[in-house]
């Protein structure tokens, strides 16, 4: 079955960096284009980041262009995110995110970001 696993989450201070990952099985990964979302408390989950299936193309939210970078390994079938320059606006839970025949999340990881 599709799973999606997201790790690397944590507390941060502001300024500071982390890495999150999302293990993905149960389809053929290098085929798909993934995601990254957030959902901050009482907000809405947005979408943060997206990488084509190749690694060849990506977007970003304007909130995050420039501090995020996703990235992706086809051969470890894992999706990254690169996180710089943390705010505490940035602090969410993170979700990453693949439309096969139907749409998949992972369970999430938290970060927060604070002092």
């Amino acid at each position: 079955q599709v799973q999606l696993v997201e790790s690397g989450g944590g507390l941060v201070q502001p300024g500071g960096s982390l890495r999150l990952s999302c293990a993905a099985s149960g389809f053929t990964f290098s085929s798909y284009t993934m995601k990254w979302y957030r959902q901050a408390p009482g907000k809405e989950r947005e979408l943060v980041a997206t990488i084509n299936n190749l690694g060849s193309s990506t977007n970003y939210a304007a909130s995050v262009k420039g501090r995020f970078t996703i990235s992706r390994d086809n051969g470890k079938n894992t999706v990254y995110l690169q996180m710089n320059s943390l705010q505490p606006e940035d602090a969410a839970v993170y979700f990453c995110n693949v439309l096969l025949w139907s749409v998949y999340w992972g369970q999430g990881t938290q970060v927060t970001v604070s002092s």
